[in-house]
């Protein structure tokens, strides 16, 4: 990965993004996007659009989510402490001990996630997130509200880091790498001629719905719509391959096939990094995805939608791993299909 890409990664992962509040991340992007197409907007909800070649047919949709799971400010107590709500899918049991950033209208705000020391005998009992607090090391309430506000966000603090020349872990990988790879694919295009119009859509509030894809793709009417988001890794321990199937690190990026995927354009990415010589792995899905891809596939009369995903470990918690190789490959991928579209393309099944 070239280090001004590696860069702009590292700064997007970095940035507090929780659903709902993704403006941060969204500008970055924003910047990125102009710099390779004239055409960039941003709707009511957060969404962040780019178009390159926006006459041309047909239209590909490229969807990855900007926002993060995270938590929220609900209550303070007289003694100062903080207690919060979770923001998507947060694991209690990988929060418990961590630095936490609560990002106030002030500035961020550092304290530490703790819970009551476990007895013993009760060490088999599950954690619940209502058990643990926020603490920023202020005396009482009102010292905690002159610097923290009920709905406040906040994210775990562990930020990018690079484990070795392909590894890398940071706190932000789902989704951020998908929004990540939708602007890099378009700066690749712009590029090039294509015959499609390309549109790169970093959108909101997918860990609570899929909420900003949704709306967006009702808006854009694309007739392809590719969700790049993350799925597990399975080669590393406590996991069943047997249920999960194999993925790995590094193996390349996943492609989908089920219900959510149309076998056209299913078909036609295979034969794209087959053609590419770009290394992929298989994954089946016999219902939907719990990704963007589900709003995308059912959106108005519908349109022939795919699922490209990186290979993560450890997702949802402080250290998410990832393979940069399988990000490269992944951007590969979808410029090399994206350049065999023609206005003669047909996915309609049969």
């Amino acid at each position: 990965m070239q280090s001004q890409a590696l860069e702009f990664l590292q700064e997007l992962v970095d940035i507090p993004s929780p659903s709902g509040f993704e403006q941060s991340a969204q500008r970055l992007v924003r910047e990125q996007l102009s710099l390779c197409t004239n055409q960039v907007t941003t709707d009511v909800l957060g969404n962040v659009v780019g178009i390159i070649n926006p006459g041309g047919y047909p239209t590909v949709l490229l969807v990855g989510h900007c926002d993060e799971v995270g938590l929220m400010v609900r209550y303070i107590t007289d003694e100062g402490f903080i207690y919060v709500a979770p923001i998507g899918g947060i694991y209690p049991q990988v929060a418990t001990g961590q630095r936490v950033t609560i990002v106030t209208e002030q500035g961020p705000v550092s304290g530490v996630i703790n819970s009551a020391p476990v007895e013993k005998d009760h060490q088999k009992t599950q954690l619940k997130l209502e058990d643990l607090w926020i603490d920023i090391g202020t005396k009482d309430k009102s010292a905690t509200q002159a610097l923290v506000a009920v709905g406040d966000p906040a994210v775990l603090s562990p930020t990018f880091l690079q484990l070795n020349d392909d590894i890398a872990i940071a706190r932000g990988f789902d989704d951020k790498i998908g929004s990540f790879i939708v602007t890099e694919v378009l700066r690749q295009l712009n590029a090039k001629n294509t015959t499609a119009s390309v549109v790169a859509l970093s959108s909101v509030q997918e860990e609570i719905g899929s909420r900003g894809a949704q709306t967006a793709a009702f808006q854009l009417l694309p007739q392809i719509g590719i969700a790049v988001d993350v799925t597990d890794a399975t080669d590393h321990p406590g996991i069943e391959k047997k249920k999960s199937g194999d993925i790995s690190l590094g193996s390349g990026p996943v492609l989908h096939r089920g219900a959510n995927v149309n076998p056209v354009l299913g078909k036609l990415l295979i034969e794209a990094a087959k053609h590419k010589n770009i290394p992929y792995q298989r994954r089946g899905d016999p219902k939907g995805t719990g990704t963007d891809a589900n709003v995308l596939q059912v959106n108005k009369e519908g349109m022939a939608t795919a699922l490209v995903s990186i290979p993560l470990r450890y997702m949802h918690t402080p250290c998410e791993m990832l393979s940069l190789s399988d990000v490269d490959n992944a951007i590969k991928l979808l410029v090399a299909f994206i350049e065999t579209l023609g206005p003669a393309c047909d996915f309609t099944p049969v």
